[in-house]
């Protein structure tokens, strides 16, 4: 029995074959179909929110608009690694102090909690993750259930602790100075040439 399950498992491809891992995780909050009034009619595009995160304190959040789902992903995850913040986190992957926010009508509280874990729902639990935090308590304080504005509210709060992103510059590089020797015959041009 186990041998045939041996085959099996030999002769499949994996999924990820050939496939880079992508930089970024990414998670969609929201995608929604928007029309816009024109004179034929109305124009359909879908709006798509997603949020992207290294899982080691980097995170950001996009918006994407298109006539297509995957054209308005993309668009999304172009926007999130534009918008993208790196945290000034703790060693334990913790937030240093309480942080609030308020976008729009959406309050939000994060607070830090030791050997609790991630205690948080909805929006704030998928941008904790995504970033790479941990032993958080986060609470949607308002009666808002706009993914958008609480998504929004939360960045506000990491905004505090964060800066802009920069991918990781590779250090000590020496360039070492090289001697490239000149042919004779084009050092003799130069000197030949009438100076004007």
């Amino acid at each position: 029995m186990e041998k045939t399950k041996e085959k099996k498992n030999n002769n499949r491809r994996g999924s990820s074959f050939g496939r880079a891992k992508p930089e970024f995780d990414q998670k969609i909050l929201n995608i929604r179909r928007v029309t816009r009034v024109v004179a034929g009619g109305r124009r359909f595009s879908f709006s798509v929110a997603l949020v992207a995160g290294d899982k080691k304190g980097s995170v950001g959040l996009g918006l994407g608009k298109a006539g297509d789902t995957a054209l308005a992903i993309n668009k999304a995850v172009r926007n999130a690694k534009k918008n993208m913040i790196r945290l000034k986190l703790t060693k334990t992957m913790s937030i240093p102090h309480e942080l609030s926010a308020k976008f729009s009508s959406s309050r939000i509280i994060l607070l830090p909690n030791k050997g609790r874990g991630l205690v948080a729902g909805s929006v704030i639990r998928d941008i904790i993750k995504l970033s790479g935090m941990k032993d958080i308590t986060g609470k949607i304080v308002s009666n808002s259930k706009n993914k958008l504005n609480n998504a929004k509210a939360v960045m506000e709060a990491l905004s505090v602790i964060s800066s802009k992103y920069a991918k990781p510059v590779v250090e000590n590089i020496t360039i070492v100075p090289v001697e490239v020797p000149i042919p004779a015959t084009f050092i003799k041009d130069v000197k030949e040439e009438p100076q004007q």
